[in-house]
């Protein structure tokens, strides 16, 4: 029985020996396929991760080119288009000037500084009307481009409303004052009908220059005679002290007085030659208005 006890006893030590043999290699076998399985998965996800930075790149190189490409683009169409526009396609092959008298036609042109040939693109319409407006005799002027290949200028011309004896010439002067020419002949192809102006102790200067202050009364007279006794105005004299007299052609002399109140005092002018016989040497005096005074000329 003993040795049976024995026998059964190592029996079980072996058993328990094999089973314990069993129980460590039984885990050790089921981990291995887990292992193997964890590793390739860490492999696919390095292998995406590493395809997703080769696509950020790639994206990247796209867009650099898909930039570069557009920048490119943009500087040929623009370098195209500054050929063309400086092509003679787009440059000067007739320019126009309308207002202007033969007197100045050709003056106009040269102050543009707008030649024929020139590339459109490349002409300052402002500068071009500030040259021409330096002209005397011009008052205001524009030039605007008329695409592909003409150039419009308009000016208004300045008229004289007066003209001052220079000398053997006439110096034609504006309602501001200015003197726009000294001509041979006194001017008359306007309306209305320049006058004659004196002006005791002022000379005009050079065209494009003003008259002194002193000689606004005077100006403003002959601005501002009605039509209705302008042809009786033989000329209109500014004197030192301010006032201004006008000489008729009857004659008779009429004494204005300051510029002021000019519509009563030409009113009374009117009255007094449609309803009074003046004589040569008659002086009326209008200085005060609604109180004129008529002093007979001797003889």
């Amino acid at each position: 029985m003993a040795r049976q006890d024995d026998s059964g006893a190592r029996s079980g030590r072996g058993r328990h020996r094999a089973n314990s043999a069993n129980g460590r290699s039984a885990p050790a076998g089921r981990r291995g396929p887990r292992a193997t399985e964890s590793t390739a998965s860490a492999g696919k996800v390095d292998r995406r991760i590493d395809e997703r930075r080769k696509e950020v790149t790639r994206a990247r190189r796209r867009k650099w080119w898909i930039g570069f490409l557009a920048l490119l683009g943009m500087a040929l169409v623009v370098i195209a288009g500054w050929a063309l526009l400086h092509s003679s396609l787009f440059s000067v092959r007739s320019m126009s000037v309308d207002g202007a008298t033969p007197l100045v036609h050709d003056e106009v042109l040269s102050a543009s500084g707008i030649t024929t040939g020139v590339p459109l693109v490349s002409i300052d319409t402002a500068a071009a009307a500030t040259s021409i407006n330096a002209i005397p005799l011009i008052k205001n002027a524009s030039v605007q481009l008329r695409w592909p290949s003409s150039v419009q200028i308009t000016v208004t011309m300045r008229t004289p409303v007066a003209f001052v004896p220079v000398g053997a010439k006439y110096a034609r002067i504006d309602p501001t004052g200015r003197v726009l020419a000294r001509l041979v002949n006194p001017p008359t192809k306007f309306t209305p009908k320049p006058l004659e102006m004196q002006l005791p102790g002022i000379t005009p200067g050079r065209p494009g220059s003003w008259l002194p202050d002193r000689a606004g009364a005077a100006i403003k007279v002959a601005t501002r005679i009605p039509p209705a006794f302008r042809d009786q105005v033989a000329k209109v004299i500014g004197n030192a002290d301010g006032t201004v007299t006008l000489q008729m052609t009857a004659p008779v002399t009429i004494a204005l007085g300051t510029a002021e109140k000019l519509g009563a005092k030409f009113s009374d002018i009117a009255a007094i030659i449609a309803g009074t016989s003046l004589h040569a040497g008659d002086v009326v005096d209008v200085s005060v208005p609604q109180a004129s005074t008529i002093t007979r000329g001797v003889g």
